[in-house]
C-alpha cells in the first residue's frame, strides 16, 4: 500500500474514532437524561423513582454545583417551569440565567473567591430551611473545586489553591484525593447535607467518579462520608503530601487535628435520597451502541481505572492488539480516568498524555487511539483530549516535532494543536470522567 494510501486510511480510522466520542456527547447530555428521570405534571415532580407533591412544602430550594451546575438547572426549570428558586455555582459563565437562581462562578481545577462565596451562600440559605421545606441538590464533576470553603479559617485562599495543586498534582486517584478535600472543607463530605438538616433532601447525581463511590462525587457534600481522618493520615504519608503543604494545612496534620466528617447515622440523612441520572456507565453504553452502528467488533475493558497513564496504555495497547487476531475491525473501550503525576508544568492533561505515549508505543502499528474528557477540558489545555495513530510520531518529525520531548514535558496540547489532532469541543456543561477508543483492523 502507497503511503497516500495508509495516510487515507489511518485518517479515515481518526475520524471514526472522532464520531464515536461525538455521538458519546450527544446521546449521554443532561437534557436527554432529564427527559428519561425527571418530569413534573400538575406539581408532584418524579426524580428517578422518587414522587414529590411540590405543594405540600413550605418551600422548595435547588442546589445545582458542579461543571454541569447551570445545565442541570436549566434542565430542571425546564421540567417544571420557572417557579423553582436556587443557587448555581459552575465554571463558566452561560449565554443565560435560569430564572429565580443566584449564579457563581467557581474555579477549576482550583478554587477562586468565588468558590468560597459560592459556598457560604449556600451554607447561609441551607441553614434557613425549616422541616416543611426541600431541598433538591443536583451535583456533577468538578463540584469539589467550584464550591469550597475551608473548616478552619486560617486556611487562606492562597493556601487552599496551594493544597489543591500538590493534591491534584499528587498522583493520587480521585477518591483519595477527595478523601483529603472532605476533611479540609466545611461544605464536603455530608457537611452541606448537615446545614440543611432537618429539610428534606435530594440529590440528582451527574456522575464523574467510580460507580461503587458515588460520595466521591464533588467530595461528596451531601452523602454520608465512606472515608475517615485515619484515611486522610494514610493517603498524606502515602504521596508525602504534608511537607508540600502550605503551613496552615501541615499544621493540622503535624497535630492530627482535622475533624471527623457525618457518617451514615448522622440525622442529617434520614430524610435524604440519592439518584445517579448519568455516570461513565452511560457513556460507555452510548460509545458501545455509535461503534457497534460503525460496523466494529466492540469490547469493554475498564480495569486500567486509575492507573498510571503509561501502564494503562502498554495494557491497552497489547488487549487491543490481541483482539484483532480474532476479530476485525475491532473497537476496544475504556472508561474512568488514569492518573498522572507532573514532574514540570506543560501545557496539557491526562488524556493527551495518555494518547501521546500510546502514539511513541504504537508507532507504525494499525492503531487509532482516542482519549477524551466528557466534560471538553483536559488539564490546563482548551482540548477535551486527542487521536492517535501508528503514523503519528512520523508525520509529527516531518512537522519538526518531538513527541517524546512533548512527553518527557508533559506539553501534550502543543504537539497536538500543531498535528491537527487536538479534540476541542470546548466546555460541554457535563462531567461523566473521561472515553478511551482504540480501533484496530
Amino acid at each position: 500500500m502507497s503511503d497516500a494510501a495508509d495516510e487515507s486510511k489511518f485518517s479515515e480510522m481518526r475520524e471514526a474514532a472522532r464520531a464515536i466520542f461525538q455521538r458519546v456527547l450527544a446521546e449521554a447530555s443532561i437534557a436527554r437524561a432529564f427527559t428519561r428521570h425527571v418530569e413534573c405534571d400538575r406539581g408532584v415532580l418524579r426524580l428517578r423513582e422518587d414522587l414529590f407533591d411540590l405543594h405540600s412544602y413550605s418551600r422548595v430550594l435547588v442546589v445545582s454545583l458542579g461543571k454541569a451546575g447551570h445545565t442541570m438547572a436549566e434542565a430542571l426549570a425546564g421540567q417544571v417551569g420557572a417557579s423553582l428558586e436556587g443557587i448555581v455555582a459552575s465554571p463558566t459563565q452561560p449565554s443565560a440565567q435560569v430564572r429565580g437562581f443566584r449564579y457563581f462562578r467557581g474555579g477549576h481545577p482550583t478554587p477562586n473567591a468565588e468558590s468560597i462565596h459560592a459556598a457560604s451562600a449556600m451554607l447561609k440559605a441551607l441553614e434557613a430551611q425549616p422541616a416543611s421545606a426541600l431541598v433538591i441538590f443536583m451535583l456533577s464533576g468538578g463540584g469539589s473545586s467550584i464550591v469550597e470553603k475551608p473548616i478552619d479559617d486560617e486556611i487562606s485562599l492562597d493556601d487552599l489553591i496551594a493544597t489543591y495543586r500538590v493534591l491534584v498534582h499528587s498522583g493520587a486517584p480521585i477518591a483519595e484525593i477527595n478523601a483529603v478535600r472532605k476533611h479540609l472543607s466545611a461544605v464536603k463530605g455530608g457537611r452541606l447535607a448537615q446545614a440543611a438538616f432537618p429539610a428534606q433532601q435530594v440529590s440528582l447525581l451527574v456522575s464523574d467518579v467510580p460507580d461503587n463511590m458515588p460520595d466521591a462525587l464533588a467530595s461528596g457534600p451531601t452523602m454520608p462520608d465512606s472515608t475517615t481522618v485515619e484515611d486522610c493520615y494514610r493517603i498524606a504519608e502515602k504521596y508525602d503530601l504534608p511537607g508540600q503543604f502550605p503551613q496552615s494545612v501541615r499544621e493540622l496534620f503535624e497535630r492530627r487535628a482535622l475533624e471527623e466528617t457525618p457518617k451514615s447515622d448522622d440525622p442529617a440523612f434520614h430524610q435524604a435520597r440519592w439518584w445517579p441520572v448519568l455516570s461513565n456507565h452511560t457513556a460507555i453504553e452510548e460509545a458501545t451502541m455509535a461503534s457497534e452502528r460503525a460496523g466494529f467488533v466492540v469490547h469493554v475493558d475498564n480495569s486500567c481505572d486509575d492507573w498510571d497513564y503509561d501502564r494503562a496504555a502498554d495494557y491497552l495497547l497489547q488487549r487491543v492488539r490481541e483482539l484483532r487476531k480474532q476479530f476485525s475491525p475491532v473497537c476496544l473501550i475504556s472508561g474512568g480516568e488514569v492518573t498522572v503525576k507532573v514532574a514540570n508544568g506543560g501545557v496539557g492533561g491526562r488524556n493527551q498524555q495518555f494518547a501521546l505515549a500510546c502514539a511513541a508505543k504504537m508507532a507504525g502499528e494499525d492503531i487509532t487511539v482516542l482519549s477524551a474528557g466528557t466534560d471538553g477540558v483536559d488539564g490546563n489545555s482548551p482540548a477535551a483530549g486527542a487521536v492517535v495513530d501508528g503514523s503519528t510520531v512520523e508525520r509529527a518529525r516531518k512537522q519538526g516535532l518531538d513527541a517524546g520531548a512533548a512527553l518527557e514535558q508533559f506539553d501534550a496540547h502543543p504537539f497536538f494543536r500543531a498535528l491537527g489532532d487536538a479534540i476541542e469541543t470546548g466546555p460541554t456543561g457535563n462531567n461523566l470522567r473521561d472515553l478511551r477508543v482504540l480501533l484496530a483492523y
